[in-house]
């Protein structure tokens, strides 16, 4: 039983991170029409500019993971601003520009940092025990991080007005411009959102897991295949999906093996295309 309880909870902290991630690749999706496939650089990113700040500049990691996510958030305006949003219905210049990006940012880093991981730990370690169950503190911290994060997405789009615009335009684009809203400064706002969630993501996870210039493809491909489970702009979709994404890994790598478990996840991506197409909760999003 005790066996159980942990997979599970390693299930949902899987599923919290993988929900941030998915959360602003599908935003970008819904909203702009843009599949990024810079998504994982951005990631990688955050975890870089966390390690930048406290083994260069002394940040203690709070401020290490915020300065992560504003760099981020940052890099993603001016690209959208700049690039983007000058070919942005364009589909595939839209996807070779992202892909582009990508590449850039992973190679600049391997050209500054080298492929060696750099010695970038959780600032918190230790084991939590609760009625025979062991919690460790990290993993403890960073699902409840993920759960507000996740939680403040939610309250950002359907509680507020700018949440609302943003759903306007991913609805029907035409429509919403003809009522006054702006793409011109929303579509900016939107990917800001978005890179600022995979860059804080990053800081979170890399310190955990491992940090290295080629880390966000894994990341890229668990994001788009969430998205894809989930059904493509649809954040309720991406959210569930994430967690159902998150208990198949932990189980399937505790009761299966590792290598079993990612062949767990195809199958059941496969499945779902068969008989869902659209993905669980996927439905027409965008009217442009």
């Amino acid at each position: 039983m005790e066996g159980i309880v942990a997979t599970l909870l390693i299930g949902v902290s899987l599923g919290a991170q993988y929900a941030l991630l998915a959360l602003g690749f599908t935003l970008v999706f819904g909203i702009l029409g843009v599949v990024n496939f810079a998504h994982g650089g951005f990631y990688v990113l955050g975890g870089y500019l966390a390690y930048s700040s406290m083994a260069f500049l002394g940040a203690p990691y709070l401020i290490a993971v915020i300065v992560a996510a504003l760099g981020t958030a940052a890099l993603g305006y001016l690209f959208e601003r700049f690039l983007l949003d000058r070919l942005v219905n364009d589909h595939l210049s839209t996807l070779m520009l992202t892909l582009g990006l990508y590449l850039m940012m992973s190679s600049g880093l391997l050209a500054v940092f080298g492929p060696q991981s750099p010695a970038f730990t959780f600032p918190l370690t230790g084991v939590l025990r609760w009625h025979g169950f062991f919690i460790p503190i990290e993993n403890l911290v960073v699902l409840v991080v993920c759960l507000v994060g996740i939680s403040s997405v939610y309250a950002l789009m359907y509680r507020s007005d700018f949440g609302r615009a943003l759903r306007a335009l991913a609805d029907d684009r035409a429509v919403a411009t003809a009522q006054g809203l702006r793409p011109k400064l929303l579509f900016p706002a939107a990917f800001v959102l978005a890179t600022g969630l995979a860059g804080l993501t990053g800081a979170l996870v890399t310190p955990i897991l491992s940090l290295a210039p080629h880390v966000g493809d894994p990341v890229l491909a668990t994001s788009f295949l969430i998205v894809i489970l989930g059904g493509l702009g649809s954040i309720g979709g991406a959210t569930a999906a994430a967690f159902l994404v998150g208990m198949v890994e932990a189980f399937s790598a505790v009761y299966l093996g590792g290598s079993k478990g990612a062949l767990v996840l195809f199958v059941l991506v496969l499945l779902m295309l068969v008989v869902k197409p659209a993905g669980l909760f996927g439905q027409r999003v965008r009217g442009a």
